[in-house]
């Protein structure tokens, strides 16, 4: 793709940002740095401005809707300027980035977003006198818990202490660090550290499990029956039960009760099962964060939709790709123990593994675009295909993941 076409575009993803309960109380909107595309978004109206944040920040969570504000980066220029179209003060955190120049210019026009309303974070910080005047004026700081030792972070919160700010602590990628963050005092976190699952050594996946996966198998083919489905479907009586809810629900508005699952199958409908299978499937282990669940969700349909708009063959193998491709952190096993153990084609076993064919190229990519690593993806990325596979991904894991809740 020409650089040009990448100049046009919004390439936007977001980053859950979290609490000390693993809940979700933010994201940060991840966006190319290039000055097209910042100006494209922060210099644009203020409605559509409004419809990238409802896009990126409503989501389903056990059971209602919200929204949760959106932490946006701003550079020294866009600062400088004040050119930022009006928005809603109660779903934007304003963020600067570490390497501004604190001067009285950016000092002047931190001052006037403070006085517009808006709350400010300060983003990868490392604490000298210069920042005093930012400190005084921001909500929350941010410390790269990868760049700093257990020293160093107890030394930067010494210096920050006075100002009363929220601490949130970035780049996390182990649960020992987030335990050691807590202890710190730290109250927001964010990082990856949701896809570490605490290894159990010796685990084997369940029976039930086992025939979920077999299911989600089995609904990739073209050829299958409700025959089929349904004697793998009754081998998890959670699973029977939530189908048949389903079915039954208000919402289908059929004339009498349904009460075979063969029956069920050919009532909804192949893929309405599919889908359906899969949110059980997410939801099924009620210990893990909800988040974990809703960005493998959006993980899987996007790779779907990357696939579909480009025209590959067998589209669904690159949604289970995406799904399963963290699986172990929902199953808490180490991913070569997991992708033994749950039935899956050799190709999307290749593209979790290792990423290797063409599933695991669309997979690498749509890894490093959720996670706003736009400096990975190579040169021929086609950004209007992700960028659209990304929103409508974002969009139907938020009304799944609400239908679910309906039916619990």
């Amino acid at each position: 793709m020409t650089g040009e076409v990448l100049d046009s575009q919004v390439l936007m993803a977001r980053q859950p940002i979290f609490d000390h309960k693993q809940r979700v109380v933010a994201y940060e909107l991840l966006y190319r740095k290039e000055d097209a595309a910042e100006a494209s978004f922060l210099d644009g109206s203020s409605a559509t401005s409004e419809v990238l944040l409802n896009a990126f920040t409503s989501i389903s969570d056990a059971g209602s809707v919200r929204k949760v504000p959106a932490f946006i980066n701003l550079t020294y220029d866009i600062v400088v300027e004040g050119n930022i179209p009006e928005l809603p003060r109660k779903e934007v955190v304003f963020e600067l980035l570490e390497d501004v120049v604190v001067d009285e210019a950016f000092v002047n026009g931190v001052r006037n977003l403070v006085d517009q309303g808006y709350r400010i974070a300060l983003d990868d910080f490392t604490y000298t006198p210069d920042y005093d005047p930012l400190l005084e004026m921001a909500q929350i700081v941010k410390l790269d818990v990868m760049q700093h030792n257990h020293a160093e972070l107890v030394e930067q919160i010494k210096h920050i202490r006075p100002f009363k700010v929220t601490l949130l602590a970035e780049k996390i990628e182990t649960h020992e660090k987030l335990e050691e963050c807590v202890e710190l005092g730290f109250k927001l976190f964010q990082g990856h550290f949701l896809s570490k699952p605490k290894v159990v050594k010796g685990r084997k996946v369940s029976t039930s499990q086992v025939a979920l996966m077999q299911l989600l198998q089995e609904l990739q083919k073209s050829n299958a029956t409700p025959e089929v489905l349904e004697a793998l479907i009754i081998q998890d009586p959670v699973l029977t039960y939530k189908l048949l809810r389903i079915v039954n629900s208000a919402a289908n508005s059929l004339v009498r009760k349904v009460e075979s699952v063969s029956e069920a199958i050919v009532l909804l409908g192949i893929p309405q099962v599919k889908k359906w299978a899969t949110l059980i499937a997410m939801s099924a282990n009620t210990e893990k964060p909800e988040e974990l669940s809703r960005q493998l969700l959006i993980r899987g349909r996007m790779s779907e939709q990357v696939a579909e708009r480009h025209k590959r063959p067998n589209a669904p193998s690159y949604f289970m790709a995406g799904m399963m491709s963290g699986l172990d952190a929902l199953l808490d096993l180490e991913r070569s123990m997991m992708l033994e153990q749950v039935p899956l084609g050799d190709d999307i076993k290749q593209a979790i593994s290792d990423g290797s064919g063409e599933i695991g190229e669309v997979l690498k990519n749509v890894i490093h675009y959720e996670a706003g690593d736009w400096d990975l993806l190579p040169m021929n990325f086609d950004g209007d295909v992700y960028e659209a596979s990304y929103r409508e991904a974002v969009l139907w894991t938020k009304e799944a993941m609400q239908a679910l809740a309906d039916q619990s």
